[in-house]
């Protein structure tokens, strides 16, 4: 897949997740938590088990995610992708995702 797609799917993905979620400040509904979080899918695999050079994130604990996407959003971890696309989550919405990926498990 060439990038310029990759990175037009994942802005398209933060574009529609940001229209499920009401301010930023506002809590996180379970169904909304799953959608935003099957975004992680294209780069980190279904269900959080990657294929290829992505780390898995399924079986990572709540915390260590959510501190993992502060740190690339806030610019405290080098990344080529990943700081852009945590840029457009609340704090709110990273822990969502966190509590979401957290529940998968690597046999899944």
């Amino acid at each position: 897949m060439k990038p310029k797609f990759v990175i037009a799917g994942a802005a398209a993905g933060l574009a529609a997740s940001a229209l499920i979620v009401a301010p930023a400040s506002a809590q996180v509904d379970a169904s909304a938590a799953r959608y935003i979080a099957a975004n992680c899918a294209n780069c980190h695999g279904t269900n959080g088990v990657a294929r290829g050079g992505m780390p898995s994130l399924a079986g990572q604990k709540k915390e260590q995610i959510a501190a993992r996407v502060r740190e690339f959003r806030d610019g405290k971890r080098a990344a080529t992708l990943m700081h852009q696309i945590a840029k457009g989550y609340s704090d709110a919405q990273i822990d969502a995702i966190a509590e979401q990926i957290a529940r998968q498990s690597m046999g899944q």
